[in-house]
């Protein structure tokens, strides 16, 4: 007996799980935890399905046939248990949907041609924004199960930068030589350590201000709904003619004696702290925009000459001698439209990388390796050089002035050929969270201004009278 007892301890270490199959090294990926996962191991069974026991002269044999029962109950049993693991998890399907994608890079034909995964996670973070957000276009608390979906599915998306770490000296030891060893420990990639807990805040920010517009003293008409006959008409003719650009926005309605004290108050604060969001969210995308790399492509279809880029009339004025004021030029522009902003960004940004990669052309090396080492190596009494500083003033202006400002084209290509996924979660993150804000923030002007409408007139018929 001491032998069988012997020969069962041994069979039983020999089938234990290897060190590649163990969990710490998988966390969170598996679907079932440690001793589920065990339901499925052949030496965990108490009737093993590997084979049946025969004892003949204190020797231990076993048979080289399973057990027919042993194996209809091992599949039942695991049947059931796959049916049960189905039932208790809701996201199952959700969870293999964007594994799936994030496999294919959003090549549903499998053959290979998908974007890669940075891509693949921005674009989910924007289409779950659009599902999520697309119809939300009035200051009103999200829906339960928008609001579960839009916390969920970004929980799911953003674990990835879990397990995007980097190495830091933890702690020096001694060994018996006298001689110090450095140790050093995984942390989550400094990036991601900064800017991630802060996008998380703000995100949590934006979903209370919009619940805090739960009981309001306004209401929301959609286009047209109203007969020009109605009490409101006066008010909404303004409104349509300040948004004819976006026509498919319901318009805020106010009583005649328009908002009270306490509501006036609580939309100007929630504007303000909407507004604060907006521009950290601003921040945070720009500066991880500006550490991504910029595209050869891009690099290549620069043009020749930063004046044929921005024309005579605005390169006269960057390269005269005096005094280089940003404010003067953009008034003198007259810009009418956030598209004629757009394009004239487009150009400056480009006349600036042209004249950064003449001035950097002595170096040999890579387009984006000299646009790097630009600032610590070139004279700066070169011309060129001064004249991509007044260009990188006038695009700063520029963006100041309108902040809702679309992508440049280098934006664009930035994220369109991006490949580190940290940068691209952060990016996409950061750039959803933004519109969001600007959102909030110009619909609450949108009833301001509906508020001050209706006070003034009120307070013309009281003239009147």
């Amino acid at each position: 007996m001491d032998n069988l007892s012997n020969t069962e301890e041994s069979n039983y270490d020999l089938y234990q799980p290897s060190p590649s199959q163990s969990t710490a090294e998988t966390p969170g990926y598996s679907p079932m935890s440690t001793r589920d996962s065990f339901a499925y191991s052949r030496t965990y069974s108490e009737s093993s399905v590997f084979s049946d026991r025969i004892i003949t002269d204190d020797n231990t044999s076993y048979c080289s046939e399973p057990s027919p029962s042993s194996h209809a109950f091992g599949t039942k049993q695991r049947k059931r248990l796959v049916g049960d693991m189905e039932t208790l998890d809701p996201d199952l399907e959700m969870m293999k949907e964007r594994f799936s994608k994030l496999l294919l890079g959003e090549d549903m034909s499998g053959s290979g041609k998908g974007v890669c995964t940075a891509v693949t996670i921005s674009n989910s973070i924007t289409n779950l924004y659009a599902t999520v957000f697309g119809h939300n276009l009035k200051l009103a608390p999200l829906k339960p199960e928008k609001k579960a979906m839009w916390k969920k599915e970004m929980n799911c998306l953003l674990s990835v930068c879990d397990f995007i770490v980097e190495l830091i000296p933890a702690k020096s030891q001694t060994v018996h030589m006298g001689s110090a060893l450095e140790v050093m420990e995984t942390r989550v990639r400094a990036d991601i350590y900064i800017n991630l807990p802060a996008l998380r805040k703000l995100d949590a920010m934006l979903l209370e201000i919009l619940d805090s517009f739960q009981d309001t003293e306004f209401w929301y008409a959609e286009q047209g709904s109203m007969s020009s006959n109605s009490r409101f008409g006066s008010f909404r003719g303004v409104i349509v003619q300040r948004k004819e650009d976006k026509w498919w926005l319901p318009v805020p309605c106010v009583s005649n004696e328009g908002l009270s004290e306490k509501s006036r108050k609580h939309l100007q604060h929630k504007r303000a702290c909407a507004n604060q969001i907006h521009k950290a969210a601003m921040a945070i995308n720009g500066s991880i925009l500006s550490e991504m790399e910029i595209p050869e492509s891009y690099m290549s279809s620069l043009p020749k000459s930063g004046r044929s880029s921005l024309g005579d009339s605005i390169y006269n004025f960057m390269s005269s001698k005096d005094k280089f004021t940003p404010e003067y030029l953009l008034n003198h522009l007259k810009i009418t439209s956030e598209h004629e902003a757009l394009e004239l960004a487009d150009r400056v940004e480009a006349s600036m990388y042209t004249w950064r990669r003449k001035a950097c052309m002595s170096h040999s090396k890579t387009s984006w390796d000299m646009v790097k080492d630009y600032m610590s190596e070139n004279d700066r009494t070169d011309k060129n050089h001064t004249l991509a500083e007044r260009a990188e003033t006038l695009l700063f202006y520029l963006k100041q002035r309108y902040p809702g400002l679309s992508q440049t084209t280098l934006d664009i290509c930035k994220i369109q050929f991006n490949s580190d996924v940290g940068q691209a979660i952060l990016e996409s993150y950061s750039r959803v969270l933004e519109g969001l804000a600007f959102n909030i923030v110009a619909w609450i002007d949108d009833v301001i201004y509906v508020d001050s409408t209706m006070r003034d007139q009120e307070q013309e018929e009281t003239n009147c009278k």
